[in-house]
């Protein structure tokens, strides 16, 4: 029997140092497709294969959040653009989720409103964003409204479909045990569901994005949608660059903070998300 489970130990060994050599190989392997993406730009920018006033380069792109740092405009853009996307994402998922938990809790309100949310979901919203400036005014709370309607929709059709998709045998017996409408929310509903909130945050961390620079595009003095307007209009296309690159960190570390939360999950609660 200890043979056994030295055998068992030295097997799982094996297995943890090949999961580890794996991750480190992936890792190495998006790290060099980064940096040779960026050298075979500057290459290419260098060598006059591509036109670096068009299509910019990594030096150029540098200077530029170097003279965005020093005027002090780097973090002051990046700030109102995110506060306005926390913004936009933390009411589209929270008033989603609860407008998600009113359809489950009435079939009839469900029934009603179908047909309303399907046309909805299928309207591109930036057509809604002349609207909201008009009702709302030019400013941030525009910019949030434009956000919120991108996202709602599909945060309400994601979490009310996962809510649907409860076992209905698990239903059937709290029903038969006595639970409550709310009792069977709370203590089986939104815990099979948990995995469906995570991926409708997921989701909502491109949408907010969208919803906010496609707002700025429209009406804003500050922000990275505005940096980007601005540079495509004084054709500084160095500017617009920076400010792209500068928008995937934002997202992709937004992102990131989703995957965290995600792993305390995982973690603390026992939850295969």
């Amino acid at each position: 029997m200890p043979e056994e489970s030295v055998a068992i130990s030295q097997e799982r060994k094996k297995y943890l140092f090949y999961r580890r050599c794996t991750r480190r190989a992936v890792l190495a392997a998006q790290l060099l497709l980064l940096i040779g993406f960026f050298a075979l730009w500057e290459i290419a920018a260098r060598r006059e294969w591509i036109d670096d006033f068009i299509m910019s380069s990594p030096s150029r792109i540098l200077k530029t959040f170097e003279n965005l740092y020093a005027s002090g405009d780097l973090f002051r853009h990046l700030g109102v653009s995110c506060l306005e996307t926390v913004a936009g994402f933390t009411l589209g998922t929270v008033v989603g989720t609860l407008a998600a938990v009113m359809l489950w809790w009435s079939p009839t309100l469900a029934r009603i409103l179908d047909p309303y949310l399907v046309v909805l979901n299928s309207l591109p919203k930036t057509a809604l964003g002349p609207v909201f400036i008009v009702w709302i005014g030019a400013g941030p709370a525009s910019i949030i409204a434009m956000t919120l309607a991108i996202s709602l929709i599909v945060t309400i059709l994601e979490v009310y479909n996962g809510f649907q998709g409860v076992d209905r045998g698990k239903m059937n017996l709290m029903k038969t045990l006595g639970a409550t409408r709310a009792q069977t929310l709370l203590k089986l509903v939104i815990p099979a569901n948990l995995p469906t909130f995570i991926n409708a945050l997921k989701v909502n961390v491109g949408l907010s994005w969208v919803g906010v620079i496609m707002g700025e595009f429209l009406v804003s003095r500050a922000g990275l949608g505005y940096l980007i307007v601005y540079g495509s209009q004084v054709f500084k296309m160095d500017l617009v660059m920076a400010t792209v690159i500068l928008l995937l960190i934002a997202a992709a570390a937004m992102y990131q903070g989703v995957l965290l939360l995600e792993k305390a999950l995982k973690k603390h609660l026992g939850v295969s998300v």
